[in-house]
C-alpha cells in the first residue's frame, strides 16, 4: 500500500483545518435582542443567567462543588480547589465563545459527569488534599467551561457587548458557586468537620451518593442506558 505523499498530506491537513474553522465560525450564536440594550441591562441579564445556570439549573455543577468541599475541613483548601476550577472554566468559556475552541456537547457532557464521579470517589480513597488534586480540578474546570459555553451559546451574546456579557455570566456562575461553598462549609464542615465520625457519617455517604448519581449520568450521556 502506497503512503500518501506530501501534497496529499497538505491537502488533508488544510481540508481538516477548513472544516474546523467552518465549524467554529458557525458555532457562535448572536443575541440580537440585547444588542441595543443599555450596558447595565445586559450585565444584569447575563449575571442572573450565570447564577441560574448553577442555582437551580446546574445540579451536576452543584454536586461537583459539593464534592470539592468534602475532602478537607480547611476553608483554605476548599478555596484552592475552587480557585483552580474558576480559573480553568473562565479560560475555556471565553475561548469557546470566541470560537477559538469548539467541543460538541455530546463529548463534553459525559466528561463533566465523569469528572464529578471521579472527585467523589477520590474523597473515599484519599485522606487529604494532594497537589495533583488541584491540577485535576483545574483540568476538569477546563471541561466544565466548555459546558458553560454550550449552554450560553443557546442564548447567544450581543456582538457589541461581548466582554460585558461574558464577564457578567462568569460572575453569576461564581456567585452561585460561592453560595454553595458557603452553605456546605457553614452547615456541615464548620460544625462537624472536627468530629471523629465526620467522614463516616457525612463525607463517605455523600460522596458515594454523588458518585452513583454522576456514574449514572455518565452512562446516560454516553447513551449506554
Amino acid at each position: 500500500m502506497n503512503k500518501p505523499n506530501s501534497q496529499t498530506k497538505r491537502f488533508i491537513f488544510f481540508t481538516l483545518l477548513f472544516a474546523v474553522i467552518t465549524a467554529a465560525a458557525s458555532a457562535h450564536t448572536i443575541n440580537y435582542a440585547l444588542e441595543n440594550k443599555p450596558t447595565q441591562d445586559v450585565a444584569w441579564y447575563y449575571l442572573k443567567l450565570g447564577f441560574a445556570h448553577i442555582i437551580p439549573d446546574g445540579f451536576d455543577h452543584i454536586l461537583f462543588i459539593v464534592a470539592l468541599c468534602l475532602l478537607s475541613t480547611k476553608i483554605k483548601t476548599i478555596i484552592w480547589q475552587a480557585t483552580a476550577f474558576t480559573v480553568a472554566h473562565t479560560i475555556t468559556l471565553a475561548l469557546s465563545m470566541k470560537n477559538i475552541i469548539v467541543a460538541p456537547a455530546d463529548v463534553v457532557e459525559p466528561i463533566i459527569a465523569l469528572s464529578i464521579c471521579f472527585v467523589a470517589l477520590e474523597n473515599l480513597l484519599i485522606s487529604g488534599l494532594k497537589p495533583w488534586r488541584v491540577i485535576l480540578v483545574f483540568l476538569f474546570g477546563l471541561i466544565h467551561g466548555m459546558g458553560f459555553a454550550s449552554s450560553l451559546n443557546e442564548i447567544g451574546l450581543p456582538r457589541n457587548q461581548f466582554y460585558t456579557s461574558i464577564v457578567s455570566f462568569n460572575v453569576g456562575v461564581e456567585v452561585g458557586q460561592i453560595a454553595i461553598i458557603a452553605f456546605i462549609f457553614s452547615t456541615l464542615v464548620y460544625f462537624f468537620g472536627n468530629k471523629l465520625w465526620y467522614k463516616k457519617v457525612i463525607v463517605y455517604p455523600l460522596s458515594i451518593a454523588i458518585a452513583l448519581i454522576a456514574g449514572f449520568w455518565t452512562l446516560e450521556r454516553l447513551a449506554i442506558i
